[in-house]
């Protein structure tokens, strides 16, 4: 039961649907069918050393400098 994420080409709506099987899926915003699936970001919580590209200088938040880091 993956979750994926979906671009509705009738209104630009994004939006994440659970699917199951082969269910049709449709825009919860205007209803349309007429959607076309995105590349999903794989996401890594908990991990020691920040992945590829992301470095921010810290290992507990997102700024480059804090006094947790020192």
């Amino acid at each position: 039961m993956p979750i994926y994420e979906y671009k509705c080409c009738s209104c630009t709506n994004d939006f994440e649907k659970l699917v199951f099987g082969t269910q049709e899926v449709s825009c919860p915003k205007c209803n349309s069918k007429n959607v076309k699936k995105k590349m999903s970001v794989f996401s890594a919580a908990g991990t020691q050393k920040p992945l590829a590209g992301t470095s921010s200088g810290c290992t507990s938040c997102t700024k480059t400098t804090c006094s947790s880091c020192h």
